[in-house]
């Protein structure tokens, strides 16, 4: 058997038995089936063996049909019925593959749709421009892409009488559509590695291309384009690689575009920080902690006073971290009171955090009730009251022994800011039982028990140590101390400290019953020395002083200072010398704030404690120690004072600019301003005040064309130069001098000055660069020949003799030339001595 026969037979029993189903819902419509069935059987039977023998060819005359996926396409087939005159015909339609036909139809029985094609295949109306076995297929997808036939079967002809059958083929056009795209934000740090991928279907096969900020991406050595366009990869990531990255897939039924953007990774910020909140014991509170990060996976951490709030047990219970960063505590408790710290991460930088304080408010309560309580007979004593409150406290009320205790009216009995009881001299009808009952603003919780409150006398010393003990470097001191308790209380413990409270050196301290013994002095051990002895009635103190004689000496103490504009002045308390027999001098170090380097003054006259520092920069901080020194060497630092000088005041009350000079004596106002040109600049110079000369600190320059007056000099000038050399001024323009001269705390000015620069003076100024150069070339290998020469005098003294004249007379003769006319006019005769200092003044 052949295939074609094997598939024919294959085929013909799945149609009978659809038939066969057919004609069964036909017969339940009170039809003639079996003639119907027997004419139906003879069509198809036709139809089955023209397939056979044509074997699906004949494609030669297909008709080609381009749809577009998700529309609808007609297949246009006629029907030719035998003379132009209609008879009864059966219309099946057919996809190449598909072994049952997509679709079938009768005149008034129901139709056939294939599997996949219910509800998108039907016949076209007869009224329609269309052939009668058209066909209308809807909803195309894409596996709707194949060869199709229109076959009509007339149930009165044989199979061989007409060549049945006209083929269509059907080509489906897709838009493209993504099957693979990047993330549309892709978080990096520079110098990672990333791919983007982007894959697209349709039909025709979309093409890919790339672009970064509306611009095509170009490759280049770290970033290149793969797999047909579907791979951007760029191997390190660098900051002009940050952007929109957009891949676009095109065919020619359209395209589509998906964008990617590469941001740098950023650390968590918070945006909404906690705020300080108060509240009632009891009630709920919430703290904020809202944060921002790229990425958004931001963790809320949050701790009390620095421990985790998840770590403090009081707090186990009652706090919750919610989702959105925020802290619950419900109900507050009054030991939550305290610092809230939140912290956000994103695991990218440094985590930020942000802090607020909780203050829970509660009505004042007693928090400890001790059963006795002493005071000491015939001295001050305090009855304690242990308060706990918040809002503060405001008062509190107290009884003896039941009754109200008016301590306002007696003389001997305060009431201290905490509540407790101070008696300023204790008798023995302060005895008795008593209780405190403190109150604030949101009331109180209660009274306290009731206290025992016993009188006795406390303890006395029976051994003080000396009130001076004087000792050498190196030497040993012993100081003794001893007490006795009263008749009826505990013996008193005995222990010594220092009264600066810095600790004792238990290497070369020994303490022996109320005895103390410090070995091997040294200057540090100089100062006030305690014993203190203790019972439960009273405490006692005595002192005394400890001094270690043959030290350097100790740091000068309580440095002031006051400033001015250009001064500061110091003053301090010596430090203690390190005996009678050595004298101290004293050294200021002071330094600008932010500078590593101190300068150093001594000051004088010798053991003198205030001095003033001259020739300080107005507007300036500055830091200030002082230091002693004796025989033996150089002692202890003071601490650092800092101190800011005043600000300058630069516009004189001679111009009406609605500013006046400072108070205090002033100096007369320089006299005879003039502005002389020479070849590398030009020299401003003038003469000192007539009048209180003396007072001057320092002069300085100011300048203007058609603006505000400004400073030439950007230091100041000595009191002793009487001139200043400004380098550049430019061609063509006027300028406008004058000259300040400063006291400690006022000024005077000059007259102003006019001056007009030639045009010329800037090639000038070239030009007498070039010349002065060459010359100091000249006069630099004249020199060194020089040099040469003295070396070799053993060898040469009598040429060095002749060379000498000859040199000598050779720098006359140059000297004399038109070539230097710097030399022709010394500036020292003409103009004085002067600072050279270039600046181009506008």
């Amino acid at each position: 058997m052949s295939e074609s026969t094997s598939h024919f037979n294959k085929l013909y029993k799945k149609r009978q038995r659809w038939w066969e189903g057919a004609g069964s819902d036909y017969g339940k419509r009170g039809m003639g089936m079996p003639r119907l069935q027997r004419q139906l059987a003879v069509a198809f039977s036709i139809v089955f063996i023209a397939t056979i023998h044509r074997g699906w060819s004949g494609h030669q005359d297909a008709v080609h049909i381009t749809a577009i996926l998700g529309e609808s396409v007609v297949f246009n087939c006629q029907v030719d019925f035998p003379a132009d005159h209609p008879v009864p015909y059966v219309l099946q339609w057919e996809k190449k593959g598909e072994e049952i036909p997509i679709y079938i139809w009768y005149d008034s029985y129901p139709t056939h749709s294939g599997e996949g094609y219910e509800g998108r295949v039907s016949r076209v109306s007869p009224d329609s421009p269309y052939g009668l076995a058209s066909l209308n297929l809807t909803n195309i997808k894409e596996s709707d892409q194949g060869w199709y036939e229109c076959k009509v079967v007339f149930l009165n002809r044989s199979p061989n009488s007409h060549k049945n059958g006209t083929w269509f083929h059907l080509d489906v056009h897709a838009p493209p559509r993504f099957s693979v795209t990047p993330e549309e934000v892709i978080y990096v740090n520079t110098g990672d590695a990333i791919i983007l991928n982007c894959q697209a279907e349709g039909t025709p096969v979309p093409e890919i291309s790339w672009y970064k900020d509306a611009n095509p991406v170009e490759p280049a050595a770290t970033i290149g384009i793969f797999n047909d366009g579907t791979e951007l990869r760029i191997s390190s990531i660098r900051q002009e690689d940050i952007g929109d990255y957009t891949c676009i897939a095109k065919n020619g039924e359209g395209q589509i575009s998906h964008t990617a953007r590469v941001v740098i990774a950023g650390g968590a910020v918070i945006m909404v920080p906690p705020t300080n909140q108060t509240t009632l014991e009891g009630k709920k509170v919430q703290f904020s902690c809202e944060a921002k990060a790229l990425p958004g996976n931001v963790t809320v951490r949050w701790w009390k006073e620095g421990t985790p709030v998840k770590q403090v047990a009081s707090l186990e219970t009652r706090v919750t971290v919610r989702r959105d960063g925020s802290l619950v505590i419900n109900p507050v408790a009054a030991e939550d009171t305290g610092m809230y710290t939140c912290q956000v991460s994103n695991g990218i930088g440094d985590p930020q955090s942000a802090s607020a304080y909780l203050s829970v408010e509660y009505p004042a309560k007693v928090t400890f009730t001790p059963t006795v309580q002493y005071l000491p007979f015939r001295l001050a004593g305090v009855v304690q009251c242990y308060i706990k409150a918040n809002p503060p406290l405001q008062y509190v009320t107290w009884t003896k022994d039941k009754r109200l205790l008016e301590p306002y009216q007696t003389k001997d009995i305060v009431i201290m800011n905490n509540g407790s009881l101070l008696f300023t001299r204790v008798n023995e009808n302060h005895q008795g039982r008593y209780t405190c009952t403190p109150y604030n603003a949101q009331g109180t919780q209660g009274s306290s028990g009731q206290m025992e409150v016993l009188v006795r006398k406390p303890p006395v010393f029976t051994v003080e140590p000396e009130s001076l003990y004087q000792r050498k470097v190196g030497e040993t001191v012993e100081m003794h101390c001893d007490a006795q308790e009263a008749e009826g209380t505990q013996k008193p413990t005995i222990q010594w400290q220092r009264r600066d409270n810095q600790p004792l050196q238990k290497s070369r301290v020994r303490v022996t019953g109320g005895n103390i013994t410090i070995e091997s002095l040294r200057r540090t051990d100089f100062g006030y020395y305690q014993c203190v002895a203790s019972n439960e009635v009273a405490t006692i103190v005595t002192s005394t002083q400890l001094v270690v004689e043959g030290t350097q000496p100790h740091a000068p103490y309580n440095v002031t200072a006051n400033a001015s504009e250009f001064a500061v002045s110091l003053q301090w308390l010596p430090g203690y010398s390190g005996g009678p027999d050595y004298n101290q001098v004293y050294t200021i170090w002071y330094r600008e704030a932010g500078v590593n380097d101190w300068l150093t003054i001594p000051v004088t006259p010798p053991g003198s404690t205030q001095v003033t520092i001259n020739r300080l920069t107005p507007g300036t901080t500055y830091e200030f120690q002082v230091i002693g020194k004796n025989i033996i060497g150089d002692g202890m630092l003071s601490k650092i004072v800092t101190v800011r000088t005043l600000d300058g005041t630069a516009i004189p009350s001679t111009e009406k600019d609605g500013t006046t000079p400072p108070d205090g004596p002033r100096p007369g106002p320089p006299r005879n301003v003039t502005v002389t040109e020479i070849s590398n600049g030009f020299v401003i110079t003038w003469q000192p005040p007539i009048e209180r000369a003396n007072l001057i600190n320092h002069y300085s320059i100011q300048y203007k064309t058609d603006g505000p007056w400004k400073s030439v000099s950007k230091g100041q000038i000595r009191p002793e130069d009487t001139s200043y050399l400004v380098k550049n001024l430019v061609g063509g323009r006027t300028y406008y001098f004058r000259v300040f001269a400063y006291s400690v705390k006022s000024y005077e000015s000059s007259e102003t000055v006019k001056f007009s620069v030639p045009a010329r003076v800037k090639h000038k100024a070239i030009t007498a660069g070039v010349v002065g150069g060459i010359l100091f070339f000249i006069v630099a290998i004249i020199l060194s020949v020089c040099a040469v020469k003295i070396c070799n005098k053993r060898k040469r003294r009598k040429q060095e003799k002749e060379y000498n004249m000859v040199a000598c007379r050779l720098s006359d003769a140059r000297n004399g030339s038109s070539a230097a006319p710097v030399s022709q006019v010394p500036l020292k005769k003409v103009v004085g001595s002067y600072r050279d200092y270039s600046l181009e003044l506008p």
